[in-house]
């Protein structure tokens, strides 16, 4: 499957017109068997999709669409009919010979591989791709092999959705897999490096970007920071083999998850040298698993405001502010850990996704070497998140935060990117202004910001007053007489100095006394798109 054959191209054009002409679209296929079959699909269960194909099929046959679909995502096989009319232009011996479909004998053709539509908005408007990857365990019906290249799961998408957007002109997309974040990056960069340590993997990426017709992009095989040593650049992405995995004989290490080292060293490795392949200015953002040890077992509220890492923040969070102290370069950081599991569901999840079953003695042989592991290094629970870093520009770092966002967000996921940028904008820009020059700015209040007010029965006083973000975070913020009276008068009509000089007036309190107390609050408002400064 190397595109460097000019028959591998002709075919790979082939199937690109076969797939739109189709219409082989997350719409079309949705529509195709309706939407309790596809969340029925999405856990796992393809009857229904299949009832709801022969239903339609009725007595004409199945049309090149339905045909697409029951092949590639349900795993139903097909005559050789109906896959060449499925497609036309690639035909069956092009579909066997660019290694999508294959053959027991006879007349049925199965898929050789996943293949399936991909769709999706982001800053520069709504896309529509295919993606080609390894066979999942449904259609195997076995554990996946170890060298299986993974398509586009939870993980890549909630990726996707938190990679900035600005234009920059090279990112590294380091562990690239099928391909999908490093095409996400090509959206908003002139040229973007690819990594893997699995040559299948280069070659499946490199498959994908050839049949979605997208450019700038190049593939290098090595592991980690290797192939592009003594480089650097803009952007940063990484899905990295993060998932902690016991180091035994008998325990299988995927090549898409697996990192070969103990623990989350390899989490540790990215964090603590990722400055290095930075230009200054920037940004690298990677999914991650940090490990809780004895006693930090990662409870918190989940809200989890402000910068750095606030009482009761446990191991896991400082065995992260470890790996950025002795970051070989110093970099600002934002992490945010979106959920703990405690060591047996955690094993239990990962033992699940390489297709080991439930109930059989091999799961009960791998949950017994994963507990007997995290035992020998006191590991209770495993945290997992989001990492950013940037190379300052000059100077010394200005930015360190760790927090908790457990549970749901204000928004999907898909749009944080967006929301990083412009509260990475916004921590820059006030942190270049003292108090007296950041005050005498006007602000308004952002357009997704609601105020709610507590009260016991019968009290004229509130006895609660919040602040709700209903976008980026979905932040709430629990506010006193006068930051809420501040953030109230905030219509970018007054300066913040204006509006705390008539506070103090009014609630006859001393005013730099209630300057020094609001102003470091408006900031963190600022940064986190309560407040939206007024040119």
């Amino acid at each position: 499957m190397r595109l460097n054959s000019p028959v591998t191209a002709s075919l790979i054009a082939a199937l690109r017109s076969d797939l739109a002409a189709a219409d082989f679209t997350v719409a079309r296929v949705t529509a195709l068997w309706g939407a309790e079959a596809a969340d029925a699909l999405h856990r796992g269960q393809r009857i229904p999709a299949l009832r709801a194909l022969d239903a339609r099929a009725g007595s004409t046959g199945p049309t090149p669409l339905a045909t697409l679909a029951a092949v590639f995502l349900l795993g139903r096989p097909a005559t050789g009919n109906d896959l060449a009319e499925a497609f036309p232009a690639l035909g069956v011996d092009g579909a066997v010979a660019l290694g999508l479909s294959s053959s027991t004998g006879g007349d049925r053709f199965f898929a050789a591989v996943d293949l399936r539509p991909y769709s999706f908005v982001d800053a520069h408007g709504p896309a529509d791709w295919w993606i080609v990857s390894d066979l999942g365990e449904l259609s195997l019906g076995h554990a996946l092999p170890v060298d299986h290249v993974l398509g586009v799961g939870g993980a890549s998408t909630t990726l996707s959705g938190l990679m900035l957007q600005n234009p920059v002109d090279r990112v590294l997309d380091l562990g690239t897999g099928c391909g999908i974040q490093a095409m996400h990056a090509s959206r908003h960069a002139n040229h973007v490096v690819a990594t893997d340590i699995s040559q299948r993997a280069i070659d499946l990426a490199a498959l994908n970007v050839e049949l979605n017709g997208i450019e700038g992009v190049e593939f290098r095989l090595g592991s980690l920071f290797e192939p592009v040593e003594g480089e650097t650049f803009d952007h940063i992405v990484s899905n990295p083999p993060f998932v902690i995995t016991p180091r035994a004989d008998g325990v299988p290490e995927y090549e898409y998850r697996d990192g070969g080292m103990v623990g989350d060293a390899l989490v540790q490795a990215v964090i603590s040298t990722a400055g290095e392949y930075l230009a200054p200015g920037g940004v690298a953002q990677l999914l991650a698993n940090w490990e809780y040890r004895g006693d930090g077992a990662g409870e918190g509220d989940g809200v989890g405001e402000g910068d750095g890492v606030g009482e009761g923040a446990g191991d896991g969070f400082a065995r992260v502010e470890g790996w950025l102290d002795a970051s070989t370069v110093p970099v600002d950081a934002w992490v945010v850990e979106r959920d703990v599991e405690d060591a047996a569901r955690y094993a239990e999840t990962w033992i699940r996704d390489g297709g080991t079953r439930q109930g059989t003695d091999a799961f009960d042989r791998l949950m017994s070497a994963w507990l007997d592991d995290f035992e020998r290094r006191d590991v209770r629970s495993v945290g997992f998140g989001y990492v950013l870093l940037r190379r300052p520009i000059t100077g010394e770092p200005t930015l360190r935060r760790l927090e908790r966002r457990h549970g749901a967000l204000g928004s999907n996921e898909a749009g944080l990117g967006v929301h990083l940028g412009d509260s990475l904008a916004a921590h820059d820009w006030q942190a270049a202004l003292d108090d007296a020059a950041f005050a005498s700015h006007r602000y308004a209040v952002a357009g997704d910001v609601t105020e709610e007010r507590h009260f016991w029965p019968g009290d004229d006083a509130p006895t609660a007053m919040l602040l709700r973000q209903g976008g980026g975070f979905g932040r709430t913020v629990q506010g006193d007489t006068g930051l809420i009276a501040l953030v109230g008068a905030c219509d970018g009509e007054l300066s913040v100095a204006a509006i705390v000089a008539a506070l103090a007036q009014l609630l006859e309190v001393d005013e730099g006394a209630l300057f020094a107390e609001l102003v470091p609050a408006v900031r963190a408002l600022v940064v986190d798109g309560f407040l939206v400064p007024v040119e």
